[in-house]
């Protein structure tokens, strides 16, 4: 009877890292900064000195929305372009006849006549939007 004599295997651990899964995950947060640093950015052209507010949880905002921003000057934009009051009224009636209302956004200069921004407000109630919001910079 022949006997089979065999040498105990060691296990080795494996000391290969498999970085498939974290390439993958760095490629997708490339991507996903790449498409929102263009938006971030066209919003913050127009230079407006936003009024500060004390820092707490924020709810998630809405992603249909239109920015209207006033500088410290007084001049309009509706999202990056120059606009006056009559512009404004006809984009604002364009923007409550869709069916689903977005929410306006208004970037206000710290430093503007409250007046300007309750102007910009009544115009806004006229056309019956109701989802209004105000731009501030936490401190």
């Amino acid at each position: 009877m022949a006997r089979i004599f065999r040498r105990p295997r060691q296990l080795h651990p494996v000391a290969e890292l498999n970085v498939t899964n974290m390439v993958d995950l760095g490629f997708t947060l490339l991507i996903i900064f790449m498409i929102t640093t263009p938006l971030i950015q066209q919003e913050q052209t127009i230079p407006v000195n936003l009024p500060g507010e004390s820092k707490k949880a924020q709810t998630p905002p809405e992603t249909d929305f239109q920015s209207i921003s006033i500088d410290e000057n007084g001049v309009l934009y509706y999202g990056s372009q120059r606009v006056s009051y009559t512009e404004l009224a006809k984009q604002l009636a364009a923007l409550s006849a869709k069916p689903k209302q977005p929410v306006i956004r208004i970037r206000a200069d710290m430093n503007l006549q409250w007046q300007q921004v309750v102007r910009v407000m009544d115009e806004i109630k006229k056309h019956n939007l109701t989802k209004i919001t105000f731009d501030t910079e936490g401190r």
